[in-house]
């Protein structure tokens, strides 16, 4: 072989295997590990199929649905009867163990503990609130033995004389049209309410302004300027305009930086502010005056409503018991009752009398996003985003109707002051509705709006119907 190398060339190799560089390969091929890992899995796929013919589990369908969802499984697949289901339930087990099913069983004894827990909380009151209680039992219990009497008279009115009175209410009602259209603002318009001697309107915008106008000629009167931020709400004190003077409080507005201010009829700037914690702002979505005027109710962000002394400057409650913003409240002519609805779905009717919460109102698939009283006293109704709205009987404390009412979320809904006789309900599909209180069929569709209609009032006297839209625009209705 040394005789076929070229000259020079031996040299060389001599030379490199004395200097020990030689090239030797170091990789193996590992033939019994592979087979050896095959086989494991083998044996690891036989041994699973085998727990899976001896693993005993629930031949109730229903639990076994529970089982696999308990483990992240789909409960049932297109197609797969009971059987099918059961053998997917043992071939999942035998993956990933049965500590997956002992997990659920301990979240189930878990559960009462928090049945327990989910109570509604009452927060410790001043004493001055023991004192408001009282005044509200010596205000409201008149009022309500004079609703009574009241009742007791229209019970022994003919009925005929009633049905000819529900179908010229009907006839009236089915000639509404629009009467004025106003430009409200630069921003859309919030919220919109007559006042208690229907003269007048006030109306609020995300720009931050408030707005008196005239009615029926809806021409500006004053601008009111205070907040920083979009107004949620502006109301009436119930006696403004009638018997209080105008250089008192005759409003209240509310905002999204948790601002609530008061305001006379006199000046553009705030007379009195409510007190908030500046540590933790929260936003207010709506407020009313309790009928007697003293007291002021804010909803808040913060799961829970507010109910402020105007006389003693003082915040006598604060009240939780839903588990997400409260939106909506209303008060009961009576003066004794309060119902709140909340972002929750759910409602609540509270006792100011005593603090309790006397009924639950469930029933809404989604947020609760208006509320308000008959003047009969014992029925209430709600608006929903779910598109509906639900009639409730306080002396049932039941829903006693449901009203499939629009084709989108409802954002206020309003008994007739007075009588209770009509409601009126708007809603984000651009139209206002009249609904007959009597029969809850419907009367008429308000349409006019080019955007979302946000509020609807309806004035004292019931002879105007009030909308304002995020088309910035609000309008004015009246029978032709």
């Amino acid at each position: 072989m040394d005789a076929l190398l070229p000259p020079g060339e031996d040299s060389a190799i001599q030379t490199a295997i004395k200097a020990g560089n030689i090239n030797i390969s170091t990789d193996y091929m590992k033939i019994e590990d592979n087979l050896s890992k095959e086989k494991r899995a083998v044996q690891d796929e036989l041994e699973r199929r085998k727990r899976v013919r001896l693993m005993n589990v629930s031949t109730d369908d229903n639990e076994v649905k529970k089982d696999l969802r308990t483990v992240g499984e789909p409960i049932c697949y297109f197609g797969e009867g009971p059987a099918d289901r059961r053998e997917r339930l043992k071939e999942v087990l035998s993956r990933v163990g049965t500590q997956a099913l002992l997990e659920r069983e301990r979240l189930e004894a878990e559960k009462p503990k928090e049945k327990e827990q989910d109570v509604t909380w009452y927060h410790e009151g001043p004493e001055c609130l023991k004192e408001a209680r009282k005044w509200i039992v010596e205000y409201s219990l008149p009022r309500a033995k004079e609703r009574l009497e009241e009742a007791r008279r229209l019970r022994v009115i003919p009925d005929n004389i009633k049905t000819a009175k529900r179908q010229e209410l009907q006839k009236r009602l089915q000639a509404v049209t629009i009467s004025s259209s106003q430009v409200g603002d630069t921003r859309p318009i919030s919220y919109i309410q007559f006042s208690p001697n229907s003269r007048m309107i006030a109306t609020c915008s995300w720009s931050g302004l408030i707005k008196l106008w005239s009615c029926p000629d809806l021409e500006p009167i004053r601008t009111l300027k205070g907040h920083v931020n979009n107004v949620g709400a502006v109301i009436f004190h119930p006696h403004a305009t009638i018997s209080l003077d105008d250089s008192a409080c005759c409003l209240a507005s509310c905002g999204a930086d948790g601002s609530v201010k008061l305001w006379n009829l006199k000046s553009e700037d705030p007379v009195a502010d409510c007190p908030v914690d500046t540590d933790r702002t929260v936003r207010v979505s709506r407020l009313a005056y309790h009928p007697s005027g003293r007291f002021l109710a804010t909803c808040c962000f913060d799961s829970s409503w507010r109910l402020w002394d105007l006389e003693q400057k003082v915040e006598v409650l604060h009240q939780e018991g839903h588990s997400k913003a409260v939106y909506c409240i209303a008060f009961q002519g009576d003066g004794s009752l309060a119902a709140t609805g909340g972002m929750d779905s759910f409602g609540r009717v509270w006792d100011l009398r005593t603090g309790r919460c006397i009924m639950f109102l469930e029933g809404h698939l989604k947020s609760i996003l208006g509320t308000d009283f008959s003047s009969n006293g014992y029925q209430l109704i709600t608006g929903s985003e779910d598109n509906c709205c639900k009639v409730w009987d306080i002396r049932q404390r039941s829903c006693i109707y449901t009203i499939p009412a629009h084709t989108n979320l409802i954002s206020g809904v309003k008994f007739q002051p007075s009588e209770g006789s009509f409601i009126a309900t708007s809603s984000y599909d651009n139209t206002a509705k009249l609904w007959l209180s009597s029969t809850w069929q419907p009367l008429k569709t308000l349409k006019g709006h080019d955007g979302r209609v946000m509020c609807v009032d309806i004035s004292g006297d019931g002879q105007y119907i009030a909308t304002a839209s995020f088309d910035r625009t609000f309008k004015l209705w009246t029978p032709e």
